[in-house]
């Protein structure tokens, strides 16, 4: 079956960046930038969106799966494409960006039919935004999951202060606070992939879905379950701390975490604990503070009011109104790659909590709109932790 690029997902033609293949009544998304690891820009974005509304209506269409071309399922959203829109023409490119992001990752967690995301390789950011909110997350042996917008001088979004907030205990702060990588094991683990499946049969997995021919999501379930393992986590797995986790990171603020750790560390001399500490320490104190707060907040809302949340965050970071962070870790990490960013303000300690709160207010300028989602008869699911 040959792969076409889907037509439509950039303005006025074709893209070779996001491919499609028909077979029967399933449809399969192939993101397809391998040398940029198949990071979402706006003709991306565009063009899943386009594919997801028109399946979603089309009968003939009983199931849609996603993969990535090369060595990465997709490392986030395209960051340097919207900073340099930013810088060339305004914010207002890059809230448009992240409006067109945020509605794909509602309509995948709202979504009728049953999207099969096949986890190969990087799953970071904006990848883990286009897939963790489908039905069904598909780990393999060669996976890695993170959320690194903390040393990025930016928020973890695509509704992951929705699905973080609800893995066991405080995992979720955890994670978000130091962008921690996991295996597939572990995303199995903690709830983020419903399977694991081997990477080298991973083929035949995805041939069989093919043949399944219904929206059934128990019949689709059965299917992959033929094909799926229950791995073992490895012994210096982070869920194997779950203990010194839940007692640090439940603390109120992250100055305590902090606090808490480095108390832990002074009496077992862990290696594991001196790490998160270091991890903490690197990133922007503006970034711990506001994805704290939105963490905590996400447990109770559902996934389109964290949506509406993150996304007024999203543009004051991209607004620089408060502090040039995001800017500053983008120079840092993905421009100059020098890996030593200068934030301002530099410690937690003078991120005062009235600044905290201007992150998550409405943005008084004409030309900016809240998001508003559109009505969706299923309002998401909630995902089922696996320990």
């Amino acid at each position: 079956m040959a792969s076409l690029p889907v037509a439509g997902c950039a303005a006025g033609g074709y893209s070779e960046q996001l491919l499609e293949e028909a077979d029967g009544s399933t449809r399969t998304l192939i993101l397809n930038r391998p040398k940029q690891l198949n990071v979402l820009s706006s003709a991306v974005i565009k063009g899943l969106l386009r594919c997801f509304i028109v399946y979603e209506k089309d009968d003939r269409v009983k199931l849609l799966i996603m993969k990535g071309n090369g060595r990465a399922f997709c490392a986030g959203g395209d960051i340097t494409e919207c900073v340099r829109y930013i810088h060339n023409e305004s914010w207002k490119w890059g809230a448009d960006f992240f409006r067109d992001l945020y509605l794909l990752n509602y309509i995948s967690a709202t979504y009728i039919k049953p999207q099969v995301s096949l986890l190969t390789g990087i799953v970071m950011g904006g990848g883990a935004g286009v897939s963790l909110h489908g039905r069904f997350r598909v780990a393999t042996d060669n996976t890695v999951f993170a959320m690194p917008e903390t040393a990025l001088g930016f928020l973890p979004g695509v509704g992951a202060t929705y699905f973080l907030s609800r893995l066991p205990g405080f995992y979720g702060e955890y994670v978000a606070l130091t962008g921690a990588r996991l295996d597939g094991a572990e995303m199995l683990a903690c709830g983020l992939a419903t399977h694991f499946v081997m990477s080298n049969i991973l083929l035949l997995l995805e041939e069989s879905l093919k043949n399944v021919d219904t929206s059934n999501t128990f019949a689709v379930r059965s299917t992959i379950d033929q094909f799926a393992q229950q791995p073992s986590l490895k012994e210096n797995s982070s869920l194997n701390r779950m203990e010194i986790i839940n007692n640090c990171f439940s603390k109120r603020t992250v100055e305590e975490i902090i606090s808490a750790l480095e108390q832990v560390d002074s009496n077992l001399s862990d290696e594991w604990v001196a790490r998160t500490i270091q991890c903490l320490k690197k990133a922007s104190p503006i970034s711990l503070k506001v994805t704290l707060r939105s963490i905590r907040e996400g447990r109770t809302q559902t996934v389109g009011e964290c949506l509406h949340r993150e996304y007024r965050v999203i543009c004051h970071l991209i607004r620089g109104d408060f502090s040039r962070d995001f800017f500053e870790g983008c120079r840092a990490i993905l421009v100059d790659k020098d890996r030593n960013p200068m934030w301002m303000p530099p410690s937690l300690e003078q991120v005062h909590e009235e600044v905290v709160e201007e992150y998550f207010s409405r943005i008084d300028d004409p030309k900016w709109e809240d998001l508003n989602l559109p009505y969706r008869r299923s309002h998401g699911r909630i995902m089922e932790s696996k320990i």
